[in-house]
């Protein structure tokens, strides 16, 4: 027999209430007696906090090892959400395709989805389904722009027409969920204030729950070393490599809005008012783990390898043709890329999932900045939920 959605959502639900969580345990049992296979391994997870909520979250955004105590009705419910996410990465990927100033958050979208709808007895998701969810998220507008529509045969002057086109802009959260309701969406209080927790977790990499393999890199080391680059003169995929391996093994950290620099008590300040939740919420253990040293978070330890001046060996934003952008904008800016199940063996290439970007460094291994609690670390490609490859933009391949 099935989890129900209500009782799923009546459990996640709980664990935004301090007094519900203390009592999540026997209030789900009083849900959920009837229900053995899926309900007895949420049960297990409770425990009194919101760990059955992580773990769902971590299997589900993160991928790794299925525990070998998880049922194997609980774990083809994680791995049908894994593929509905994959295809609301399509989905927004294709609403940011419409995008002009500001891009739709697609952890944002997968956080909000995941809460609605884990634990649905029949979950799916159809392309056109992806995309309607999506939708809500935004709201559509024309706009005309100038264009060029060929040359006056008698002067040779360009002649320039007016062209309509339509335009995606997020809308804020109160509308996007009023749009989720008259979809048939209802999000209820308790399940806005979940899906905020479940967006913190994968989005500012809170999570100590990931179940792959993780390789640490070594002490902290603060110098940059270009010794090792083959073309000083280039940002080039090789470098790109040798680069993030450097930084591996010098034990950076993450920090969400950094892209190298070592991490002062002033810029951690300035961070904390910048990212107030990014950062803020995460000061205690940036504040242990990595201050003192260099930090970055997933796209910005590709753009301090393109910021990269190697004469003077310092990072210098916004400098030699890589333009200050996140993770799904650099993916929608490539020209050359695919899914990831058709990557081919070239070190350098970016894999990337909905908010997160990583590099490919050969031999099914990937260097990343993970989150706050991991810093930047090695990763299987087979353990992670990348859904595409991509060569970055303004990086050379050969």
């Amino acid at each position: 027999m099935a989890l129900p959605a209500a009782a799923a959502r009546i459990v996640l639900a709980a664990l935004t209430n301090e007094r519900a969580r203390k009592t999540a345990g026997w209030i789900a049992a009083a849900i959920l007696a009837p229900i053995i296979l899926i309900a007895a391994l949420l049960l297990s997870l409770l425990s009194g906090t919101t760990q059955h909520n992580n773990a769902a979250v971590d299997l589900v955004f993160n991928g790794g090892s299925i525990p070998s105590t998880m049922s194997a009705e609980y774990a083809a419910q994680a791995h049908v959400m894994q593929a509905c996410l994959e295809m609301l990465d399509r989905a927004v990927a294709e609403v940011n395709g419409k995008t002009e100033d500001t891009s739709l958050d697609g952890n944002w979208v997968k956080a909000v989805f995941f809460t609605l709808r884990f634990g649905d007895e029949h979950l799916k998701l159809t392309a056109s389904a992806a995309r309607d969810f999506a939708d809500c998220f935004v709201r559509y507008e024309e706009r005309t722009r100038t264009v060029t529509s060929g040359t006056d045969p008698d002067t040779g002057e360009t002649i320039y027409a007016e062209e309509t086109y339509t335009v995606a802009v997020p809308v804020d959260q109160e509308t996007a969920f009023a749009n989720l309701t008259a979809a048939g969406h209802p999000v209820t209080e308790n399940l806005a204030a979940n899906a905020q927790a479940v967006y913190d977790r994968i989005a500012y990499g809170a999570a100590d729950g990931y179940t792959g393999e993780i390789q640490y890199g070594g002490s902290r080391i603060t110098e940059l070393d270009a010794s090792e680059f083959a073309d000083l003169s280039t940002k080039n995929a090789e470098d790109l490599v040798t680069y993030v391996t450097h930084a591996w093994e010098s034990g950076w950290g993450y920090v969400w809005g950094t892209f190298g620099q070592t991490l002062t008590e002033s810029l951690l300040e300035s961070k904390i008012r910048q990212y107030p939740d990014g950062v803020g919420s995460y000061e205690d253990i940036i504040r242990s783990k990595w201050l003192g040293g260099r930090t970055a978070d997933c796209v910005g330890l590709i753009k301090g390898y393109g910021w990269l001046d190697t004469d003077s060996m310092t990072i210098r934003y916004g400098t030699n043709g890589m333009p200050d952008i996140g993770a799904d904008a650099m993916y929608r800016n490539a020209s050359v890329k695919g899914t990831i199940g058709t990557i081919p063996e070239t070190p350098g290439l970016a894999v990337w999932k909905s908010g997160h970007i990583g590099v490919y460094i050969g031999n099914g291994e990937v260097i990343e900045a993970m989150g706050t609690h991991y810093g930047v670390v090695k990763t299987q490609l087979a353990d992670r939920n990348w859904t595409a490859w991509l060569e970055i933009p303004y990086i050379q391949y050969d």
